[in-house]
Order: structure tokens, then C-alpha cells, then sequence
């Protein structure tokens, strides 16, 4: 029931809604959904509400075929509403009357004066809205009240239609409209002329029954007249009864997959009037052969007969029949066609499933034996056993073909569509599946904001689109538009059409489509005589979002677009616009991950002398995951050098790396030994794992990070040391100058999070210039290799002396990865420096405070020897300051030592664990002012623990022309 208040037609506003929509006002509060879209398809069309021009045809009828069902029907219906002042009308498929039942003289006449009468169009492009023509262009049952009509004559009444469909092949034959005056209306109108429209479906149905019937009863006969033999009697198919095995096969082993087959060959044979035979290879090197016999009727309904025989295989009982030898030529009310060689065996498939009520079967006896006359059909298969397969019209047959093709296809294209999650790639799938199969020639449209995964706007109007893919048959129209093109559609345009109405727009014939020509006269009217005939627009719609239109053309088939290929083309691109949604969603999360990622990776590198650096980061292709890397300098010249990979892909893993590489900076901060830093970054990801801290909903299913690895290594340019340790990481390598290349035996750790094990380290010194490699599992691992052949391709690759980072960088990616990795990878490669004995001053010094004088005067005359007199007064004070602190607090022995690098390192070391701390004396206070002193003369200073007790280090900026001399 649809809930309307006649009432509420004038009162509640439809004639202002109606004005304020002509007037281009937004009216969707005010009026129904489908007599909204129905007013926009009337304004697309360029009608005037008060200016009809509605066109006459003399002597329309409908085929008496449909007439005799529709009768019986129609008369009913007329005799139940006699007393209700109501009119029945039966149209045609374009909306054009040819039949009106008036039991009202008074409102025979109203209908009369406004051209709702036999011989007048009422199709939607010509009278708007109303109950025949928005049935037509809704494919479905309407009601339509009052002021709901588009057109001003049309208001005094109410209307209720249904289109009238053929049970067989779905296709409108006609529409059946009700209609009243506007007072006497109401919605049980609906239900009435759907159940009169059903009714008539079910008498058509009915007729095909009888002619199937009809043709079986006529083959027996024609088998009775020439053999004189008694009916036999009908057993049940294989698969409806008894007699098979567990596998499907029957005594004489003729499975259920080879009957199917046969039948489905039948089909084909029914639906082909130029075949006579056919070949189907069977299981077991059998082969099948189908004879096609027509047969007529008493009542001249003619049909197809199909027999199976099979040749120097088992014999065919599989069809539940008596056996009997073969009849002879054709029935005698029609004669086959020549017969010659049959066509070359084809590959038998499994075939897939009819719908039911598609194609009539019936199973039938087999003929009585006759006399086999010479020089007949049959001594082509002479010796094989005929049955009789299948019975049916031709057109029948075609449409069950016609409906398994449609299964296949949409089999196909759950199967093809979506392999990736790429936008352009799933649209290309969509019209790489319909072309040649469905359509001639497929274009997807899309806006840009959907290929870079946003959120696409609203579509309609004037709305520019981009063509993303397109197929075609054979080279497509010159004059349409091609893939990267702008396509910018007039509102009047299908395409435009189904963007504005979120609705398909098929248009059969498009040389009467006006307003697809109006998108270019001159460019559409050569498409037409390139061939292109008819078209059907479906929105790519996912999720209430409009994402773009597809565009399907008909060229080489002569045959145009009809309902049940609307029906295919709206479940094609329902599969794809799901598909192409999820890529555009895909996009959207994988460009934010692999942002988020970016801005959380080192964005150049950093000012340091210990290592010259390359590196190289790729997403996987799958998405964007958590692989990290940093170069991170340390106190005393030295550098930390970290990689790490996170499990997981997308913005959870990003994000973890962030929190990784943001605790790593933190802890070098500290400047934690290497195994000490680790242990506390397992700590912190077992925490976070747990959730310790603030409870937030977790929208992830892979929120947990346990699993993460790392390697961290530390190098110092005065010693050429190199201390390293690594969480579950894999083995880094280290590249000697003369190109010998050794993976570093470290104990491996175990991933970060599981806790309760100690991390070990590896010290290794080594030669200036030598290449210390770092990277995640991705570079060496793959689909097609394992991690061993991995670190051989690498060794491999890695041994070439005297190469450059980045130089060995492109030389790795380009042996190792393919184009799109199936994992992230990251890439460091530091070779190494040294900090020249020139460049360094060491002094070991007594626990003797006399020292401290002593010490000032070697700094001060280093500083000299260096060029750095304009620095020797703040290092002579600093140097003072943290000697004096290490003799009156410390143990010793104590050390000083400078160091020329980026910056004049000034560092203390000491016996004692105690770590100074700065404070601010107050004005009584005598002492603790030192520190304080230290940090207003340095740039920076701090505190490193060591095995042996610690070192308080301070660093100053060199004057500017010493530091670009320190920097080479």
C-alpha cells in the first residue's frame, strides 16, 4: 500500500511544490521520490506543463497472441469496477493507446478532451507524468494523484499503471492503466491493476505451456505414424530418480555433468536455425551427437526437436528410456535441413544453471523402430542409439541461451572485477568483462576526487568527469571521447540524466534520443553513422554514493538494449562500483598512511661527520606499512644508525612507527648504551601493547605491536668502533674498502614486546671507507624467495669496493625488487669516516687540584695550534669548570679531551657513576653555580654513561669559516 492523502494534494502544498520546481527550487520535502525523478526526466525532456503536443496513430492493435490473454482479464476487471467511475486502458510499448474500457460516460468524455484515448500517445516524453509513460520509464507500477501530473490537464484525474512484461523473456509488452477523477482516486488502485497486469503474465505463461505441449504431442504422433507402434511410457531424468551411483552416473556410466551438458548443447541447437548437427564430447573419450528436427503443431505452432545419440560409447539408457533404433529422416509435417559433416568437437564445460521457467523441457519416449530409408540423415549416424533430448520453440530456446550467457557473465565478472584495489585498474576490468559479450563499446566515467580516494561531491548538472577506461570491439568511434579526457555532460544527456536521478537510462534506439545528440550534434550524429544504435547509462553507486556512470553501446549487434540487458548492465556495475569503491577508499587510507608515514621519516640528513649516508624507502604495494629508519648524531662525534619494521600495514602500523621512532629519539637523548636501549624499547612497546595509559577504543583489528624488530648501531669515528645489537632484525652487513662483504654474526634478539631476554651486542672496528648495510625483511624476502637466496643476491650485489652510497643503493633495488614489492623496504647505507689524530687532544689527568691550571694551558694552546684562539676563554672557563668538578667529586682517573668536529667538543670523563645536575644557586649560596656557568657559555651539554664511569661533554659552534673547513 503507498500511503497518499488525496487531501493533501491541493491543501498540503503540491501546487506550490510544483511552481517552486519549474522555478528551480529544491522541492524533495514536498513531493514523492518517483514523482520527483519523473518531473526531472519531464524537464530533461523540455516539456511544458500547459502546452501538449501529443501525437495520433490510427489503427495501433497488439499481436492476438497477447490479445487472447488479455481479454478474459480485461473483462473481469471491467465488470468489478463498472460501478466505480473508472477507466481501463491497455497501451502498447511505447505508451501508446490501443484500447480504453469506459463503463462512465462522464468521464469518457473528460479523458476525451485531454487525448487520453485510443490512437494518442501517452508516453512521459510526450504527456509527462502519468500512469502509462512513468510506468514505461520506471519499469514498475506507479500511482499518480492530482497535481502529481506534470502536465496542467492532467490534474483533474488519478492513475494507476503497470507495465505487462512476457513471462518468458521479461521484455514490456504493454502497460495497463487505471484511471479516475481525482476525487474518486486511491491507492488500492496500485494494487488492483498490478494484480489484473500479473494475471495476464500468468494466461501468457500458459499459452507457451500449451504450444510446448502441443509440439511434444505432435513429435510423438509423427513417431506413431510412421513406426505404428504404441505410446510408450516417460522415465524420469538421471538425477530426478533412481539408478545412479554416488558419483552422479547412471549403470551404463553417463554422469550428471555430461546430461547437463547435452541439454544445455540442445539449447543452443533450438535457438540456431541455420544447424542441423552437432558434436559434444562426452567423459571418457565419448562423443555425442544432436540431430535437430522441427516439428508442427494441429494448430501450426511450429518447434524444434532435438535427439541425442551417442557413438561407440555405452548406450544412452542415462535418459531414463527404453532403447530402440533410430527414426528415420525427418517428421513428416517438416523436413531438416541437409545434413553434412558435423562441425569440429568443441571443449565441453560444466555448464551453469537456467533459471527455471525460462525454457520448457520435456523429456519424451523414444520413437517406435521403423525402416531406415537410404540416403537420410540418419546414415550419418547409422548404428548409434537415438532419444529425444529436448522439445522447444526457437525464440524460447534463445532466451534460455540467452539467460545461461547472462549467468556466465555475471560468474565472470564476480571473479574478474576487484583483483586489485587500484580505481582505473577495476574499471578497466568492468569493461574489459562486458565487451564483446554484452556491449560493442564500454566507457567509465569518474570524478577526479574518487581516483585520488576522497570523498567524491555530488554529481549532476554540468559536473566534469574523467574518462578512466573505455574497450570497444573493434577500434571505437573517432568521435568519442578517450581515455584522460574531460567529458563535461549537458543536462539533458542520459549520462546526465542518471547522475541527476541515481537511475539507469536506457535508451534503445539513439537516433531518437534528442537529448544524447544535444551533448555535440555534429560528434553524435558521426557516432550514429559509425554504427552505434543503443545505449544504456548505469550509476557506479556504492554505499548511497554516486561515484561516476558507465556508458554501454551498441554497435555490431543489430539488435538494441532491451529490459532484461538493463537488469544485467544494473548487476554488472553494482559489483564494480562496490569494487571501485573500496579501491577509492583503499587510496584514500594508503595516501594518509604513506603522508602520516613521510612526515614521520627523516626528511634529510642530518649534520654529522661520521658517516656519509643513503638511504632509500619504497611502500609495498599493498600498503603502506611500518618500516622505519633514522641517522640520528650522538655526543663525542658519534652516530646512531637505526632500522626498524613494524607488523602491519596501513595508518596503525605509520602511526606505530612514529611511536617507535619518537622513543628512539628519546632514549639516544639519554644516550643509552645500545643494548640498554633496546631493553627499554621493548619495554615500551610490551606497555603500549597492553594499553597501559589512557583507554581509547581501538578501531583496528591488528592494534597490537608486539612483533616489531629493530637494529641499532652506534659508531664512533675517533675509535672506528662500531657496537651493535638488533631485536628479531635481520643480520646487517658490512662492506670492507676492497669489496669483501660479511654479514655480522649478532645474536639475534628477540622481537620487541616479548620481553624477559637480554639483548646482546657486537663490537666491530672498522676501516675507514667501509659500508655498513641496514634494511628490513622486504628487500630480501619475496613471494619467489626465501630469506637465505636473499642475503646471497645481496652479498652478491654488495661486493664492488670503492662504490659510493647511494651508488650502491640504486645497485641493490635495482637487483633485488621488482617494480611493485609486495613489501615495504627500507635501505641505509652509511660508509664510514674517521676523526684524524690532528683533530683530536686527549690529556689524562691526576686527582690533584694544582691540575686544573695545568689544564687550562694545554687548552688554551691547542685552541691556538687549531686556529680557534676567539673560542679559548669559554673553553679555557668550561674545561676549568668540569675538571675542578671531577677532581673535588669524582673518582678517578680523569681525562679531558677536545675534539675538532662540526662543533669543539669539550669532554670530562671520570671513575664515578654520579651524574652532575643543573640548578639554579640562590643568593646566599656559595656554590652550584659551575653547571650553570657550562650552560650559558656551550650550545649544548650533557651527560654519557660508559663501562667504566661517565663523561660530562659540552659543544660550542666553530666560527664560520672553520666550520666549513671541519665539514669537508
Amino acid at each position: 500500500m503507498i500511503s497518499v492523502s488525496v487531501a493533501w494534494d491541493d491543501i498540503g502544498g503540491l501546487v506550490d511544490a510544483h511552481e517552486r520546481f519549474l522555478a528551480g527550487a529544491r522541492v524533495e520535502a514536498d513531493v514523492r521520490g518517483s514523482v520527483l525523478e519523473s518531473w526531472k526526466r519531464c524537464r530533461s525532456a523540455g516539456l511544458e506543463p500547459g502546452h501538449l503536443l501529443v501525437p495520433y496513430e490510427q489503427g495501433l492493435t497488439l499481436d492476438e497472441r497477447f490479445l487472447s490473454a488479455a481479454d478474459p482479464v480485461l473483462t473481469r476487471l471491467s465488470a468489478s469496477l463498472a460501478e466505480m467511475g473508472t477507466s481501463i486502458a491497455l497501451c502498447d510499448a511505447r505508451g501508446r493507446m490501443v484500447r480504453r474500457l469506459d463503463a462512465d460516460l462522464r468521464l469518457r468524455d473528460r479523458l476525451d478532451e485531454v487525448n487520453f484515448a485510443p490512437g494518442f500517445d501517452a508516453s512521459e516524453p510526450v504527456v509527462g507524468t502519468n500512469g502509462v509513460g512513468t510506468a514505461l520509464a520506471a519499469r514498475g507500477p506507479v500511482y499518480v494523484v492530482g497535481r502529481e501530473h506534470f502536465a496542467d490537464c492532467l490534474q483533474p484525474f488519478a492513475c494507476a499503471g503497470s507495465p505487462v512484461r512476457n513471462p518468458l523473456s521479461g521484455r514490456i509488452e504493454a502497460v495497463l492503466d487505471l484511471t479516475c477523477l481525482r476525487d474518486d482516486g486511491d491507492p488500492t488502485m496500485l494494487r488492483l491493476v498490478r494484480a489484473a497486469a500479473r494475471d495476464i503474465e500468468s494466461r501468457l505463461l500458459e499459452q507457451a505451456t500449451e504450444r510446448e505441449r502441443a509440439l511434444l504431442a505432435a513429435y510423438r504422433r509423427a513417431a506413431l505414424d510412421v513406426g505404428g507402434a504404441a505410446r510408450p511410457t516417460v522415465r524420469p531424468l538421471p538425477g530426478d530418480g533412481d539408478g545412479h551411483d554416488g558419483d552422479g552416473h547412471n549403470g551404463d556410466g553417463l554422469g550428471r555433468i555430461d546430461l547437463a551438458v547435452l541439454r544445455e548443447r540442445a539449447e543452443e541447437l533450438i535457438a540456431s536455425p541455420g544447424r542441423t548437427l552437432d558434436e559434444v564430447p562426452l567423459s571418457g573419450g565419448r562423443i555425442a551427437t544432436l540431430l535437430r528436427r522441427q516439428v508442427m503443431g494441429e494448430a501450426g505452432e511450429t518447434g524444434v526437436a532435438v535427439e541425442a545419440r551417442i557413438l561407440g560409447g555405452p548406450r544412452l539408457t542415462g535418459l531414463g528410456l527404453p532403447t530402440s533404433p533410430p527414426v528415420a529422416g525427418p517428421v513428416p509435417v517438416a523436413t531438416p535441413g541437409a545434413g553434412g559433416p558435423p562441425p569440429a568437437a568443441r571443449e565441453a564445460t560444466a555448464p551453469t544453471v537456467t533459471p527455471p521457467a525460462v525454457v520448457v523441457r520435456a523429456v519424451l519416449p523414444p520413437p517406435p523402430p521403423v525402416a531406415q530409408p537410404a540416403e537420410t540423415v540418419g546414415d550419418i549416424l547409422d548404428g548409434a542409439e537415438s532419444r529425444l533430448l529436448l522439445v522447444g520453440e526457437p525464440g524460447v530456446g534463445r532466451l534460455a541461451v540467452l539467460a545461461r550467457r547472462r549467468l556466465e557473465l555475471l560468474h565472470d565478472a564476480g571473479l574478474r572485477i576487484g583483483t586489485t584495489l587500484d580505481v582505473t585498474r577495476t574499471a578497466e576490468e568492468l569493461a574489459e568483462v562486458t565487451v564483446p559479450r554484452f556491449a560493442d563499446f564500454v566507457a567509465v566515467d569518474l570524478p577526479d576526487a574518487v581516483l585520488r580516494g576522497e570523498e567524491p561531491v555530488a554529481l549532476g548538472g554540468r559536473t566534469a568527469l574523467r574518462r578512466v577506461a573505455i574497450r570497444a570491439v573493434r577500434k571505437q568511434p573517432a568521435k568519442l571521447y578517450d581515455v584522460g579526457d574531460t567529458v563535461e555532460y549537458v543536462p539533458s544527456t542520459p549520462q546526465a540524466r542518471c547522475l541527476e536521478l541515481t537511475q539507469s537510462v536506457m535508451e534503445p534506439v539513439l537516433a531518437e534520443a534528442g537529448g544524447w545528440i544535444a551533448q555535440d550534434p555534429e560528434r553524435m550524429g558521426q557516432v550514429l553513422a559509425a554504427g552505434v544504435h543503443s545505449l544504456i547509462t548505469v550509476p557506479l553507486r556504492a554505499r548511497g554514493t554516486t561515484l561516476g556512470v558507465v556508458s554501454f553501446y551498441r554497435s555490431e549487434r543489430p539488435a538494441p538494449f532491451e529490459d532484461d540487458d538493463l537488469s544485467l548492465a544494473q548487476e554488472l556495475v553494482l559489483r564494480a562500483a562496490t569494487c571501485i569503491d573500496n579501491a577509492r577508499r583503499y587510496t584514500r587510507e594508503h595516501n594518509t598512511a604513506l603522508a602520516l608515514q613521510r612526515s614521520l621519516l627523516p626528511k634529510g640528513r642530518p649534520e654529522q661527520s661520521a658517516v656519509e649516508v643513503a638511504y632509500r624507502y619504497l611502500p609495498a604495494q599493498a600498503g603502506v606499512g611500518g618500516d622505519w629508519f633514522d641517522v640520528i648524531p650522538l655526543s663525542g662525534a658519534r652516530v646512531a644508525l637505526v632500522v626498524g619494521d613494524v607488523v602491519g600495514h596501513g595508518l596503525h602500523a605509520a602511526a606505530t612507527m612514529g611511536r617507535l621512532r619518537t622513543a628512539v629519539h628519546n632514549f639516544c637523548a639519554l644516550d643509552l648504551p645500545p643494548d640498554d636501549l633496546l631493553a627499554h624499547l621493548d619495554d615500551l612497546v610490551g606497555r603500549l601493547d597492553r594499553g597501559e595509559g589512557w583507554e581509547v577504543e581501538s578501531t583496528q583489528a591488528d592494534s597490537g605491536i608486539v612483533g616489531a624488530t629493530c637494529l641499532y648501531a652506534v659508531y664512533d669515528p675517533v675509535s672506528r668502533r662500531c657496537t651493535l645489537t638488533r631485536a628479531g632484525h635481520p643480520l646487517p652487513a658490512v662492506v670492507a674498502p676492497d669489496g669483501t662483504v660479511e654479514f655480522v654474526d649478532l645474536p639475534p634478539g628477540q622481537p620487541l614486546g616479548l620481553g624477559g631476554m637480554p639483548f646482546e651486542t657486537v663490537e666491530l672496528e672498522l676501516a675507514e671507507g667501509s659500508q655498513l648495510v641496514l634494511y628490513t625483511d622486504g628487500l630480501i624476502e619475496g613471494r619467489l624467495r626465501d630469506m637465505d637466496s636473499g642475503l646471497d643476491r645481496l652479498g652478491t650485489v654488495l661486493a664492488v669496493p670503492d662504490r659510493a652510497p647511494e651508488d650502491t643503493c640504486e645497485a641493490v633495488l635495482d637487483a633485488l625488487l621488482s617494480e611493485r614489492p609486495s613489501d615495504d623496504v627500507a635501505l641505509l647505507v652509511a660508509r664510514t669516516h674517521v676523526l684524524g689524530e690532528e683533530r683530536v687532544a686527549e690529556w689524562v689527568l691526576p686527582s690533584d687540584p694544582a691540575v686544573v691550571s695545568r689544564a687550562r694551558t694545554a687548552v688554551t694552546g691547542q685552541l691556538t695550534a687549531w686556529g680557534l684562539d676567539e673560542l679559548a676563554f669559554t673553553t679555557e672557563l668550561v674545561a676549568s669548570e668540569l675538571v675542578t668538578n671531577a677532581i673535588r667529586h669524582a673518582t678517578g682517573p680523569v681525562q679531558l679531551r677536545l675534539l675538532r668536529d662540526r662543533a669543539l667538543l669539550c669532554e670530562v670523563s671520570d671513575g664515578s657513576s654520579t651524574s652532575p645536575r643543573l640548578r639554579r644557586a640562590l643568593t646566599e649560596d656559595e656554590g652550584g653555580r659551575g653547571l650553570f656557568l657550562v650552560a650559558q657559555l656551550t650550545e649544548r651539554w650533557g651527560t654519557r654513561y660508559t663501562p667504566y664511569g661517565k663523561v660530562i661533554w659540552t659543544e660550542q659552534p666553530l666560527p664560520r669559516a672553520h666550520h666549513q673547513v671541519s665539514s669537508r
